[in-house]
């Protein structure tokens, strides 16, 4: 059984910086530290942290008064930012700031007094955040949807002053074959001058479908409610390849790999290496065999730490 290995992989830019971040807090403060909602959706990261001081919690009421509060990669509502202020807790904002550029872009649609059609998962944090972003006063209107369906069947005050922005960690496909749609309907829609989807993403999921043309397995690490580790199994089973999504290598079932030859691995952008370590280590033990990597293909982006913190730490 040949193992393979996807490349790109594992932690972006964005979520690098946002547990540097968390870390740079506990380092120069001291603990606790309190963030709002997990910080990267990995159930290792968040559990490492918790043990080094963090304290995750949902709302800010949860948050004694003069403490540090830390927003997550995937960013916050105008309102939760507000009574951040209005409460003075000390704010390091981790959000990442291909997020934060959608939200500036759902800003200026607002202060346009245009509408914006937000595409993404109910529910995610991402886009909680991101619908937070829309200005109340103004007279445009923000709708979220999911499917193709929707895309379909939404109904739209200002068809003619519209525009559309996308959570970031989406199906590159899925998005496109939305929009094309959205287009196809509302021929005056306007979009983002670049992608709203991150490079990580998009690079991730290129990464599996090459693994896909090869292999007879794919695992994915990664956690159940990271939107782009679901992303990367769905692709592989669109390409007819069984796929798992685990968060450790204790949940590889033995029964997966009985007659499998080629065994793609994969990571997503908030996974750690070392989870992709111990899934080749337990791999290993089944009589797996580490292929030579022929295009190891390397990300060189890299995000700052807000100026607060590297002020704080000089």
């Amino acid at each position: 059984m040949n193992i393979h290995l996807a490349s790109p992989r594992g932690f972006c830019a964005g979520v690098d910086r946002a547990i540097a971040i968390v870390e740079r807090a506990l380092a120069l403060f001291g603990a606790p530290v309190y963030v709002r909602h997990e910080v990267v959706h990995n159930q290792f990261v968040v559990d490492d942290l918790k043990q080094r001081g963090a304290i995750f919690v949902d709302e800010l009421q949860q948050i004694p008064d003069d403490q540090i509060v830390i927003f997550s990669a995937h960013g916050v509502a105008q309102a939760v930012k507000q009574e951040a202020q209005k409460r003075k807790l000390q704010i390091f904002d981790a959000t990442c700031p291909l997020v934060t550029k959608v939200h500036m872009e759902v800003k200026r649609i607002s202060m346009q007094h245009e509408d914006c059609i937000l595409i993404g998962h109910h529910g995610h944090p991402e886009v909680e955040g991101t619908l937070g972003q829309f200005q109340q006063h103004s007279k445009g209107h923000i709708y979220l949807i999911e499917t193709l369906h929707d895309a379909n069947t939404i109904k739209i005050q200002q068809p003619d002053r519209l525009n559309y922005v996308t959570q970031t960690t989406l199906s590159v496909d899925d998005t496109a074959e939305i929009i094309q749609h959205l287009k196809q309907r509302f021929p005056a829609i306007k979009g983002p001058k670049k992608d709203d989807i991150c490079y990580a993403t998009q690079n991730r999921q290129d990464a599996v479908k090459k693994l896909a043309g090869y292999c007879d397995l794919i695992l994915v690490v990664g956690s159940v409610n990271s939107s782009n580790s679901n992303r990367l199994q769905e692709l592989a089973e669109r390409f007819d390849v069984p796929a798992y999504l685990i968060d450790t290598a204790e949940n590889i079932n033995a029964a997966w790999l009985t007659g499998k030859k080629n065994v793609g691995v994969t990571a997503g952008a908030s996974a750690p290496e070392i989870l992709v370590e111990q899934v080749i280590s337990r791999l290993e033990t089944h009589g797996g065999k580490l292929a030579q990597q022929l295009h190891d293909y390397q990300e060189h982006v890299t995000f700052s730490l807000p100026p607060e913190l590297r002020l704080a730490a000089e």
